[in-house]
């Protein structure tokens, strides 16, 4: 069986709120082996709202739809499900009185608009809110279901896991859903589908999805079977192809982010890391200690903009400077191996370059990027030329100087 997921809420459809709700619900959802195939966001406009349900039901067998329960007139997600579907809105005495009892334990008294919440679809069975004064909805419907649930989290997890979820489970076939991510760095999109398309295309089920960000390559893989066994089978037959042409370019097999794999990598060393930053501004930094316990291996940083700094707090030798300028592999080399002195770290990460847009020249053009990696048998250092703007280029060389350490890692 398939589901769509509909967020009502203008809200959504500005910068200032996201919805997770769809997260929650795709999880709970993939678990029963029902697959999520749309979600939709819109706003709280009765007609479109109304035409996109229609749509919805016309094509899946679950429809669910969060927000747009509340008293006031722009909560219009019981109007336009009570048109989608051709039925007319019951006024429920018991829910009001309900809702009164709740607003009395907290010395307040209902508004008159409340009042709108107890109206219900025909047919509908109402599912109660501990958490709040919008009560869900359950619907079915000529083989099709459709949900009506409050948007606060608060109230609308608990509510799908107490109603929802048991009346799906009665509803759906026994269906399993098993994925494996592969994440792969230092290798662009289009040459890694070129190298395991051909292999991928051979395959209905699983399903492969290809997702890119600046560096960093996602490979999906999702096997759907009425046993949990035979999903994960073909899942791993087909990760198990896929996996020798990718080598060691894959850093995780289990959807950890690169910061994650190397913090492990550090940690079963024993070993501790520094950085010195130029260009990336405290990024390669933030990376690292985004993961909970870095402090385990992160020794500290070092945020070196001017020449100055570069001399005074790394020790970087001013004539290797006016030589070779900041944006050099062998400032990138002094930076690290400063950055391992002062810190006492095992490794020691440096970032240099020219970010942009301005600042570049015909040697060294806007995107050129160093990287220095001092470990304890040396220095390596590589220069790049990253493409985009000024945001790419930084992220690109935070998670490429990542990616040289955990190669690092891997050696014995």
């Amino acid at each position: 069986m398939n589901a769509e997921i509909i967020a009502v809420g203008s809200e959504l459809l500005t910068p200032a709120r996201l919805d997770t709700n769809s997260l929650f619900l795709t999880a709970q959802l993939n678990d029963l082996g029902i697959e999520v195939v749309q979600k939709t966001v819109i706003g709280d406009d009765r007609v479109r709202l109304t035409a996109i349900v229609r749509t919805s039901l016309d094509r899946c067998q679950i429809v669910i739809l969060t927000g747009g329960l509340g008293p006031t007139e722009d909560d219009v997600t019981r109007e336009a499900v009570a048109a989608a579907l051709g039925r007319e809105l019951v006024f429920h005495p018991e829910i009001v009185d309900a809702i009164e009892r709740r607003f009395r334990r907290m010395g307040r008294k209902m508004a008159e608009i409340n009042k709108r919440q107890a109206y219900v679809i025909a047919g509908a069975e109402p599912l109660a809110n501990d958490n709040g004064t919008a009560p869900g909805q359950w619907i079915e419907d000529a083989g099709r279901v459709v949900m009506l649930l409050p948007g606060p989290p608060p109230e609308l997890n608990p509510m799908f896991i107490r109603d929802c979820l048991p009346r799906l489970q009665r509803l759906v076939p026994p269906l399993a859903i098993r994925t494996l991510v592969f994440r792969v760095a230092g290798m662009p999109e289009s040459d890694l589908d070129q190298l395991i398309s051909p292999v991928y295309k051979q395959y209905e089920n699983p399903v492969t999805t290809i997702l890119a960000a600046p560096g960093d390559i996602q490979i999906h893989l999702r096997a759907r079977s009425a046993a949990a066994e035979e999903a994960e089978r073909l899942v791993a037959e087909l990760g198990g192809r896929i996996e020798p042409l990718l080598g060691e370019r894959i850093y995780s097999r289990n959807g950890d982010p690169l910061e994650v794999v190397v913090g492990a990598g550090l940690r079963e060393r024993s070993a501790t890391l520094s950085v010195a930053e130029s260009c990336t501004g405290g990024l390669l930094a933030g990376r690292i200690t985004e993961v909970p316990g870095s402090s385990d291996y992160f020794a500290g940083g070092f945020l070196v903009y001017s020449d100055r700094m570069k001399t005074d707090l790394l020790g970087v030798e001013p004539g290797l400077l006016a030589e070779h300028g900041a944006a050099s592999e062998p400032v990138a080399e002094a930076m690290a191996r400063g950055a391992a002195h002062r810190m006492g770290s095992t490794f020691a990460l440096s970032v240099t370059g020219v970010a942009g847009p301005g600042g570049g020249s015909d040697s060294t053009p806007v995107g050129t990027v160093c990287i220095g990696l001092a470990h304890p048998r040396g220095c390596d250092t590589r220069r790049f030329r990253f493409l985009g703007d000024r945001g790419r280029v930084r992220a690109l060389a935070v998670h490429t100087a990542l990616d040289i350490l955990r190669r690092k890692l891997l050696q014995p």
